[in-house]
């Protein structure tokens, strides 16, 4: 079993070895990657495979029945091996700057580089003089050097986190007993966890280093692929082991146990996936504690959900992803527009947006010897996406709310439009019964042909002045008045006029001439055809709601009526109650209607109802008043 064992295990280590040597060189070229090779790393890639390339040949040839002077490529072997630790030293002694700083570091690693090379040396010197190979003197070097050098170097380096001197520490020491074991030079029967243990404590030396200084640069693919073929080697031998428990010792090769021996290899491989994800959870989250992507992309979202910007929603994206990617920066800008001057970009991701102009998120400064991996880049452009479709949404809203005001400036327009229509449209008999009125007047009585003149010239001002959307009640009831003193003078006996508004309703503000072309209806329509003549009266009152105060104003005379039918065909072909219900409708929508009521003889009402707004000039004075 511990023959096996040792097969598998250096056949193992030379593929693990292999595959991060090639992984090295590989970040070295990678955009976005360091743009050179970590000596290091390398060395520790070389040193590992060179020891596995010749522990196989040396002890599992013969075995084999392959006899060879393998003497010199075992002293080559153990050579690699004893520099191993004093690799993993070094890395726990240099800095960010990537090198060894400070007297008391400097004297820690050479004293074990200097061991290293002592070891390797007897080595070659016991293969040059036909001695045993290891030097079991080298290997006790290793095993005490190394033992005694873990309390300086934990002194040198109080201030790193206890996750990884525990680990450099536990590293070391599983070489102090592979090197103890290995200078016994196989002296007894060793069980398989002593073969195991002995022979393959380069791996534990080679992570530390790893997770030492290249926990994101490597460590990352590295890890979830070494621990993957290592947990499948095990179920193997594991598997390799039950079977060969339960036939008693006997050699494996009744059809049962074959058999049993496919069906548990086809159980591992069917298992493969299941492996393979959890331990990327256990590189993920416990080794590296890299960031839950699930949850940023929903933070993310949930955070773009409030924003109606592009720029702030920007903004945040790239103050929630440079922690998460332990990034110094996380920048956004058009991509039409040159990118800021931060340094080379280790990703540069574009959002996707249905029109112009794009956005660029690009991330710099990465921390720690942090790599942007292939799951880094999924989640930035699932991310991007996401963003993407945030500002579509936001770029529709803004699209539709500015087409909402252009109709409803379009609205105003008419609205404006239409009052100045009615503004202009001053009735002509109205205007040749005046002028009738004051030439007739000039002959009769001058003084009140010139009152009337005076009269005219007021209401004329007051229609054709322009103040905008809104007037005053009180300023629309001085129109109608100048309009009724000179239908008074027409009509002399036959008109009478009574207003009743109080004062405080008099600053509501109305549309203007609201009222005055409903006078004048009710004086040309209701008045004028009868010889005895009538009343025409204005009234106005506030009707207080819980919500709102509604102000009703109601123009009502005694003259002839009309029928339902009469007043259908008036109303279709007039123009000013129409009007009127036209912007009654614009300014107010359902809030303001027009009703109207008459009957043959009775004479005609018409009721005016919307919100009552007080001018904010005169509400002011209003309150300094009180």
């Amino acid at each position: 079993m511990s023959e096996l064992l040792n097969l598998v295990g250096l056949s193992t280590g030379i593929v693990l070895y292999a595959m991060l040597l090639a992984m090295v060189i590989r970040a070295g070229r990678t955009p976005g990657g360091p743009g050179r090779v970590d000596l290091l790393l390398i060395a520790t890639a070389v040193l590992g495979l060179l020891w596995n390339l010749c522990a196989l040949p040396a002890y599992e040839l013969p075995k084999l029945g392959i006899e060879g002077p393998f003497t010199f490529l075992i002293a080559a072997g153990f050579s690699a091996l004893g520099f191993l630790p004093a690799v993993v030293v070094q890395s726990v002694l240099r800095g960010e700057a990537d090198r060894v700083a400070g007297k008391s570091k400097r004297a820690v690693a050479i004293v074990a580089y200097s061991v290293s090379g002592i070891a390797a040396a007897l080595h070659v010197f016991a293969a040059w003089r036909g001695a045993p190979v290891p030097s079991s003197i080298a290997m006790r070097l290793l095993t005490y050097a190394f033992v005694v050098l873990v309390v300086p170097l934990a002194a040198v380096t109080r201030g790193q986190p206890g996750a990884r001197r525990a680990l450099w520490a536990a590293a070391l020491s599983i070489f102090a007993v592979s090197a103890l074991h290995l200078s016994q030079l196989h002296q007894g029967d060793a069980s398989w966890p002593v073969e195991l243990l002995g022979h393959h404590a380069s791996v534990p030396l080679a992570l530390a280093i790893l997770y030492q200084d290249f926990p994101f640069a490597l460590a990352d693919i590295f890890l979830k692929r070494a621990l993957t073929l290592l947990v499948l080697v095990t179920a193997a031998l594991v598997s390799v082991t039950f079977l060969h428990a339960s036939s008693a010792g006997t050699p494996l090769g009744s059809p049962r146990e074959v058999g049993s021996l496919v069906l548990l290899w086809v159980g591992t491989a069917l298992l493969y996936p299941r492996l393979r994800d959890a331990i990327a959870w256990f590189v993920d989250t416990i080794v590296l504690n890299r960031p839950d992507y699930d949850q940023l992309r929903a933070a993310i979202g949930l955070a773009a959900q409030r924003h109606d910007d592009v720029a702030p929603l920007l903004d945040e994206a790239c103050g929630q992803l440079a922690p998460a990617l332990s990034a110094r920066i996380v920048a956004w800008h058009e991509a039409a527009v040159a990118r800021p001057a931060f340094g080379p970009a280790a990703a540069v991701v574009e959002i996707p947006v249905t029109e112009p102009p794009s956005y660029v998120l690009e991330v710099a400064g990465l921390l720690g010897g942090r790599r942007l991996l292939s799951d880094d880049h999924a989640a930035l452009d699932a991310i991007a996406s996401m963003l993407g479709r945030r500002i579509d949404a936001i770029r529709l809203t803004h699209e539709r709310f500015e087409r909402e005001l252009r109709e409803q400036e379009v609205a105003k327009l008419a609205t404006e439009a239409e009052l100045r229509a009615l503004r202009s449209q001053i009735n002509p008999h109205f205007l040749f019964n005046a002028l009738t009125t004051i030439g007739y007047l000039i002959q009769s009585a001058p003084p009140r042909a010139l009152d009337t003149l005076m009269r005219l010239t007021s209401l004329l001002r007051g229609v054709l002045r322009s103040e905008g959307e809104f007037t005053t009640l009180e300023r629309e009831l001085e129109v109608i008045e100048s309009y009724l003193d000179i239908e008074r003078a027409r009509f002399d006996e036959r008109l009478s006029v009574r207003i009743d508004v109080p004062p405080k309703l008099k600053p509501i503000r109305i549309p203007p001439l609201l009222l005055q072309p409903v006078v004048e209806n009710a004086v040309k329509h209701g008045i004028a055809p009868l010889r005895r003549g009538g009343e025409v009266r204005v009234s106005a009152r506030l009707e207080d709601r819980e919500s709102d105060a509604t102000l009703v104003l109601v123009v009502s005379d005694s003259g002839v009526g009309a029928s339902e039918a009469t007043l259908r065909r008036g109303r279709a072909d007039g123009v000013g109650l129409a009007n009127i219900e036209r912007r009654l409708a614009g300014h107010y929508g359902s809030a303001a209607s027009l009703s109207l009521v008459s009957a043959p003889g009775r004479g005609t009402t018409v009721e005016i109802r919307l919100p009552a707004e007080l001018n904010p000039l005169a509400d002011l004075a209003a309150r300094n008043v009180s």
